[in-house]
């Protein structure tokens, strides 16, 4: 009989391994994160009368995330550039949830004009008195090679992505130190942990961002209430790849690609919240390959370097044939 139990074993030992990668490989975020959704705070208990600004609030994980907010019962200010988006999206708000008109404020903001952004917290601090979180979700990507684009783009990149996120997080931080209290929520990306071809100063901007935060977060170290969380999400279905930078700021992106393949918006924003209430510093939220690279990334970099330009080349050459630069290696060996 001991031989038998020495032959089963390994068999056990290798079942058990499969299962197990088979588990990982099903995971859409961060073991941290997903713990949170399991056993931690929800945001149905949270954030009910809670002031949550979100920029970016006209398409995407913005539109998302203002729907989500609404139904749990947060009072939401929406702000991008386009008003009437912004209208419709407060009006579907309403729709679906039992806010009142005087619970959704609109306002329309320019990241870019940095001049504004002092006016605009003072006008939501005179609508709600407070600002319970901030949610930086302005922004916009990038598809070209670096060879192909021109420098104006990387200055318009760096100043709507980057200064200014910050421009608006200082005037709503000075708010946040006066009370003692408040949440920062930054949407950086998994390009903001590794690199990525045809990005290259979509990039650098989130980078840039990933460094920021993490240098502020322990300059705010004698305010423990006031929370600095950067979310950093993979490939997602939103409609950020139809106002991507290009090689030149008079160029759009001539075809955009199927979207199915990324992960779904909502699952996004769930996963979002999830990590705003929980207080997490920093979420990976993704789908794999993107997923598994940021563990390489963080404890191989070396593999993730070697998978990177295994990967940088189908994004290359999905980019030259018009197919989405995002879809897997399963998707592209199916097509």
């Amino acid at each position: 009989m001991a031989w038998v139990a020495l032959l089963l074993l390994p068999l056990a030992l290798c079942a058990l391994l499969y299962l197990l990668g088979r588990w990982l490989l099903g995971l859409d975020g961060d073991l941290t994160l997903l713990w949170a959704e399991w056993r931690g705070k929800r945001p149905e208990n949270e954030l009910p009368d809670k002031v949550v600004w979100v920029t970016g609030a006209s398409s995407g994980i913005g539109e998302e995330l203002a729907y989500q907010l609404a139904k749990i019962g947060a009072l939401i200010v929406l702000s991008a550039r386009r008003e009437n988006e912004l209208e419709r999206v407060k009006q579907k708000c309403l729709e679906i949830s039992n806010l009142s008109s005087k619970d959704i404020l609109v306002l329309p903001l320019d990241l870019t004009d940095r001049s504004s952004h002092e006016a605009a917290t003072k006008t939501v601090l005179q609508h709600f008195g407070r600002i319970d979180v901030l949610v930086n979700n302005g922004g916009r990507s990038q598809r070209s090679l670096f060879v192909d684009t021109k420098v104006e783009v990387y200055a318009a990149i760096m100043e709507l992505n980057y200064l200014g996120t910050i421009s608006l997080t200082k005037h709503v931080l000075n708010h946040m130190v006066q009370r003692e209290k408040g949440k920062i929520v930054t949407m950086s990306s998994v390009m903001g942990i590794m690199g990525a071809p045809l990005a290259t100063g979509y990039c650098a901007s989130k980078h840039a961002l990933q460094g920021f935060f993490n240098s502020l977060r322990p300059e705010l170290g004698e305010y423990p209430e006031i929370i600095v969380t950067t979310i950093c999400p993979g490939p997602v279905q939103s409609k950020i790849i139809h106002n991507v930078f290009t090689e030149d700021l008079s160029k759009s992106l001539e075809n955009t690609g199927d979207q199915s393949h990324k992960m779904p918006t909502d699952r996004c924003v769930r996963l979002t919240l999830v990590s705003m209430v929980n207080d997490l510093k920093e979420a990976w939220i993704s789908d794999h390959p993107y997923l598994a690279v940021c563990y390489l990334w963080q404890y191989a970099p070396t593999w993730a370097w070697w998978l990177m330009n295994k990967m940088g080349k189908i994004r290359i050459q999905n980019f030259k044939r018009g197919v989405d630069a995002d879809v897997s290696y399963s998707q592209k060996k199916k097509a």
